[in-house]
């Protein structure tokens, strides 16, 4: 009859933290990807459905790159700033504002 330790078994592994987030930072290394280009016809496209979210207060899905990833989340657009390059959305779940700089932005769609 084998006795089955359950989790106890993978403690070992867990026990140096260092060793831990190293492994998380490689794992995370290994999934950046990195950052699209876009054409002038697709910044052009982003800039007009940006603002005219704005003016009709429209909830849209932002695809933004950041830190190695392509991050897409559903909000609101509340500023856009072009000349200081950053626009402020409130998203959907948490009802936060956040900055994002208009040269991360990759994709803007309606809901």
């Amino acid at each position: 009859m084998n006795d089955d330790r359950g989790m106890k078994k993978w403690r070992p592994f867990a026990s140096m933290p260092e060793q831990y987030t190293g492994l998380q930072e490689v794992i995370n290394k290994q999934a950046e990807v990195p950052q699209p280009l876009l054409t002038e016809e697709q910044m052009e496209q982003i800039n007009f459905t940006l603002i005219e979210a704005l003016h009709t207060n429209k909830q849209v899905y932002l695809t933004y790159y950041k830190q190695g990833q392509c991050i897409t989340e559903t909000g609101f657009i509340q500023f856009v700033d072009s000349l200081g390059e950053l626009f402020v959305f409130i998203d959907d779940i948490f009802e936060l504002k956040n900055k994002v700089r208009l040269n991360e932005l990759i994709d803007v769609q309606f809901v």
